[in-house]
């Protein structure tokens, strides 16, 4: 470009810098009246104000100054502005429109200028192209610096107030004599009504995976009640979740169907759910319920189990903890009858149906899916094996085969 050229430019970036606080009210004033996000308290909108301000500067000082295209950084100011944003969780395809859209009022701005200077029309349409080029350069140089400056800046913020739910979380499930009314201040939320707990967990894996897994999780528990749950994270692979309504929350056939098909197109996800409950000792007690649900499934053979219900496992629960002392009792009253061969394992599956069916042949046979002489043959193998009838200690038979199929307890040889 020629030196005539190069003072074109300057004499129009000149008369831009005389206005520029004017200017820059006009650009800002635009910017609030267009994108939403920009609609800020008094204190955000005068960091508003300064990063408009110092992105003009540098640009008026680009092309008034000849500087460098490789000399720029990103004004203090914007950069700032832009964490706040991302502080507030407004989008960054605001923050990006809104640099498109100063961009282009401020090369009105430029051809005003230049028709001020009188200027052939060669000569305007050589400088009105300079300024657009090195305006979008410092356009483009600055939103690929303020993309990583907002993202890091999300992680950030989202990791911190993770971590601040969680340990409010944490106080409202674990502080002795909490009253509601400072455990609702707590969560910023109503415990009033009823809530609906539940455990996502996932395998280990890539950080950035498993986060997307966790949140998968949520978005299929929300779908399959119909409410957006409040959600924290536990640990690297584990998020905790309540549904609260003021209604009792209900999860019916299809709803849990529609969640268990969800959760099997995500093989490592996993989630545990509890009984709902109400008020501030409900919001406690269901999330009590989903942990041992979680504590059953993280215990039973059954890795192929998505989706565990505290309703489901409520007994096999009050034991998990107990392991040991369950196995050795269930031995006692089960014996060969906990062996853990195939044989074996149909005849408890067996004898828990006809038990089931009230010591109905025909109903347990419907069950399982055989013929009736299969049932009987089976239910007088196991009485052989336990060296007595069914009806004699049955409820105990009952139990152990329940704790058995559920904590995934089979024979121990050196009993």
């Amino acid at each position: 470009m020629s030196a005539h050229a190069d003072q074109v430019v300057r004499d129009a970036a000149k008369g831009i810098q005389a206005d520029l606080e004017h200017l820059t009210g006009e650009m800002t004033s635009m910017f609030i009246d267009a994108i939403p996000e920009f609609r800020h308290d008094d204190a955000v909108r005068r960091l508003m104000v300064a990063s408009t301000s110092s992105n003009l500067a540098a640009i008026v000082d680009i092309l008034a100054l000849n500087i460098s295209l490789d000399d720029i950084t990103v004004p203090p100011a914007a950069a700032e502005y832009a964490r706040r944003f991302a502080q507030h969780d407004l989008s960054l395809e605001a923050l990006l429109r809104a640099y498109r859209l100063g961009e282009h009022m401020f090369v009105q701005w430029a051809m005003t200028a230049l028709r001020r200077l009188d200027l052939a029309t060669d000569e305007a349409l050589a400088a009105t192209s300079r300024i657009a080029l090195l305006t979008n350069s410092y356009i483009d140089q600055v939103i690929a610096r303020l993309i990583d400056i907002y993202e890091n800046e999300r992680r950030r913020w989202d990791a911190r107030t993770d971590a601040t739910r969680a340990a409010q979380v944490r106080a409202v499930l674990d502080t002795e004599g909490l009253d509601l009314a400072s455990a609702e201040k707590m969560l910023s939320t109503s415990l009033r009504g009823w809530h609906l707990a539940a455990i996502i967990w996932t395998g280990p894996g890539p950080a950035a995976h498993v986060s997307a897994q966790l949140r998968t999780g949520a978005t299929l528990l929300a779908a399959a009640t119909g409410k957006t749950p409040l959600t924290v994270s536990a640990d690297e692979q584990t998020s905790w979740a309540w549904i609260s309504s003021t209604g009792k929350p209900d999860l019916d056939a299809y709803r849990l169907e529609r969640l268990e098909r969800g959760l099997r197109e995500h093989p490592a996800l996993r989630i545990a759910i509890g009984e709902p409950s109400s008020g501030l000792h409900g919001f406690r007690q269901t999330f009590r319920d989903a942990q041992r649900a979680r504590d059953v499934a993280a215990t039973s053979a059954d890795i192929d189990r998505v989706l565990v219900l505290h309703s489901q496992v409520a007994l096999a629960g009050l034991l998990v903890d107990h392991l040991t002392d369950v196995r050795a009792w269930a031995e006692r009253v089960l014996g060969d009858l906990m062996r853990a061969d195939e044989a074996t394992v149909r005849l408890r599956e067996t004898v828990q149906a006809f038990l089931d069916a009230r010591g109905s042949f025909t109903d347990a046979a419907a069950r399982l899916h055989v013929h009736k002489n299969t049932v009987h043959y089976r239910v007088r193998k196991a009485e052989e094996i336990l060296g007595h009838p069914l009806t004699e200690n049955r409820l105990d038979i009952e139990v152990a085969l329940l704790v058995c199929a559920q904590l995934g307890l089979r024979y121990t040889e050196d009993t």
